[in-house]
């Protein structure tokens, strides 16, 4: 299909930078479609309340804005990852998978998020790409230690072959965990580490961006971009910009995707 991405995304959505020029990608915002209040206005899930028309819309508008068709996964926070092959028909119950990886061009990988960590990841050399959901629970399971290993297994590449964008998400000053959240991780109350810092008793603040690059240059990946922790990158800060669970339970899905051109 042509690209016809240039010149029609809104102005406050995300456009990831990768290095490669058959890479393409995208992060929306609120911005841009036709859903009524609290779902104003590009919400991408349907089933959350909002109007089922206006969300059929503005995922026509998506996909038109892309060039291509994508797929919806059943997110459950979980580690399984979904391999795009096709564009044939999406079955009728969406597969259970917070990560979705591809090597053909004719659709494009699709997570949604509200609040948690989106991650895209794409072969330096254009070969395959990959995208997850990364809530804590996710994070902690290991959703972006498989993920990488499916697109390295795709393009036949090494993790340093691979880089990796990390987009908005609850920031540090603001996501508030449980003991149960630290032990998760690997790590106690009483050395909790660099990524997580006591706000009150029997609770801590998070550093989920800091946590999913601690795990990336682990699993080997030395090219990391966007979500660096800083207020700008937090979703529950800008509620008027981002869908927000944790600032609205009653809210829309906003979608981070990428594609090969």
């Amino acid at each position: 299909m042509p690209e016809r991405l240039d010149g029609r995304v809104p102005a406050d959505w995300w456009r990831p930078p990768f290095s490669h020029p058959r890479i393409g990608a995208v992060m929306t915002t609120r911005s841009g479609g036709v859903s009524q209040p609290p779902f104003d206005a590009f919400n991408l899930r349907a089933g959350l309340g909002d109007d089922p028309a206006a969300v059929q819309t503005n995922r026509a508008l998506l996909q038109e804005i892309i060039g291509r068709p994508t797929r919806l996964l059943s997110q459950v926070h979980g580690v399984a990852v979904h391999l795009l092959e096709s564009v044939a028909e999406p079955p009728a119950t969406p597969p259970v998978a917070d990560a979705v990886v591809t090597a053909s061009s004719a659709v494009a990988c699709e997570i949604q998020v509200a609040d948690c960590l989106p991650v895209l990841f794409a072969h330096v050399g254009g070969r395959a790409v990959g995208a997850a959901h990364a809530g804590w629970r996710g994070l902690a399971g290991g959703v972006l230690e498989a993920t990488l290993a499916r697109v390295c297994a795709l393009a036949d590449a090494s993790a340093g072959e691979i880089e990796c964008w990390l987009g908005p998400c609850i920031g540090p000053t603001r996501f508030e965990v449980g003991a149960d959240v630290l032990l998760a991780f690997g790590v106690s109350p009483e050395r909790p580490g660099a990524c997580f810092h006591a706000s009150q008793p029997d609770k801590w603040l998070a550093d989920l961006p800091a946590l999913a690059r601690q795990r990336l240059a682990v699993a080997g990946v030395q090219r990391m971009h966007g979500n660096n922790g800083a207020p700008d990158w937090c979703t529950l800060s800008h509620p008027q910009r981002y869908f927000s669970y944790r600032h609205a339970p009653r809210t829309g899905r906003m979608a981070a995707l990428v594609w090969l051109r």
